[in-house]
């Protein structure tokens, strides 16, 4: 399976998976006109839509795609339901499509019905987990949206990350208020910028390399919970929350 993405709505992400006899996946489409454009293009029969969750950045362009290739299936967590989905999936899920198996992951947090897609290496995390950051958390879910965190930390470290939200720099700057002398986020930092110069895309994220620049993947850190201001007893939730919240009142 070959992966791009076609960047949308100013930082959105719209994965498309796609192989040697032109069939494709479509992930969390936002919009449709760009999708439809670029499956035209390539000579793409596209085969399944995957929705993570039921905001409608990532599933507005889903009624026009149906309209023009009627055949294409929709999955989605139940709370998609009215979202133009006609199969329901959840975590533990697993799902079939040209010839690969895609498991569903459960990682609640951002909303309560959040999925995760993984087909090795790829997880197509939705808006759980970003570069050097992480996703909103709404009602008052941020216990769910730690234990989604944290398994998806479990994961191989050469699992790449296909967020849908491109905050790269700007989750950066918060990380270097908390940590301005850590060489690895100082570096990432600049890397990330000069290909935003160049107008190169960030892409690929991988795990590996996300555990030493992500705050959010950081919170067991001795080292991490002194320089946040925080004693070492601190448990990791409790510095995630903090951390979180903070977040919520950062502009860059």
């Amino acid at each position: 399976m070959i992966l791009t993405n076609i960047f949308v709505l100013k930082d959105n992400y719209i994965w498309i998976l796609y192989n040697k006899d032109h069939s494709c996946i479509i992930i969390d489409p936002g919009v449709s006109d760009l999708i439809i454009e670029k499956i035209n293009q390539q000579k793409w029969s596209p085969k399944a839509i995957l929705l993570t969750h039921f905001h409608k950045d990532h599933t507005n362009g889903v009624k026009n795609i149906i309209k023009k290739f009627p055949n294409i299936i929709v999955f989605g967590p139940e709370e998609t339901k009215n979202y133009n989905v006609n199969k329901i999936i959840k975590g533990g899920d697993r799902i079939c499509l040209l010839k690969n198996n895609i498991y569903v992951i459960s990682t609640p947090g951002h909303t309560l019905g959040h999925v995760s897609y993984y087909l090795k290496p790829y997880l197509f995390c939705g808006d759980t987990l970003f570069s050097a950051g992480c996703g909103r958390v709404f009602q008052n879910n941020y216990l769910n949206m730690y234990n989604s965190i944290q398994l998806i930390k479990s994961f191989p470290d050469n699992t790449i990350l296909c967020c849908s939200h491109e905050y790269t720099l700007s989750n950066l700057i918060f990380s270097m208020l908390f940590l301005p002398e850590d060489k690895n986020i100082k570096i990432y930092y600049k890397k990330v910028q000069k290909k935003i110069f160049l107008k190169k895309n960030i892409f690929p994220f991988y795990l590996n390399n996300e555990k030493k620049i992500n705050l959010f993947l950081r919170t067991d850190e001795i080292y991490s919970k002194k320089r946040i201001g925080f004693e070492k007893c601190k448990n990791s939730f409790e510095i995630f929350y903090y951390l979180r919240k903070r977040k919520d009142k950062f502009w860059s």
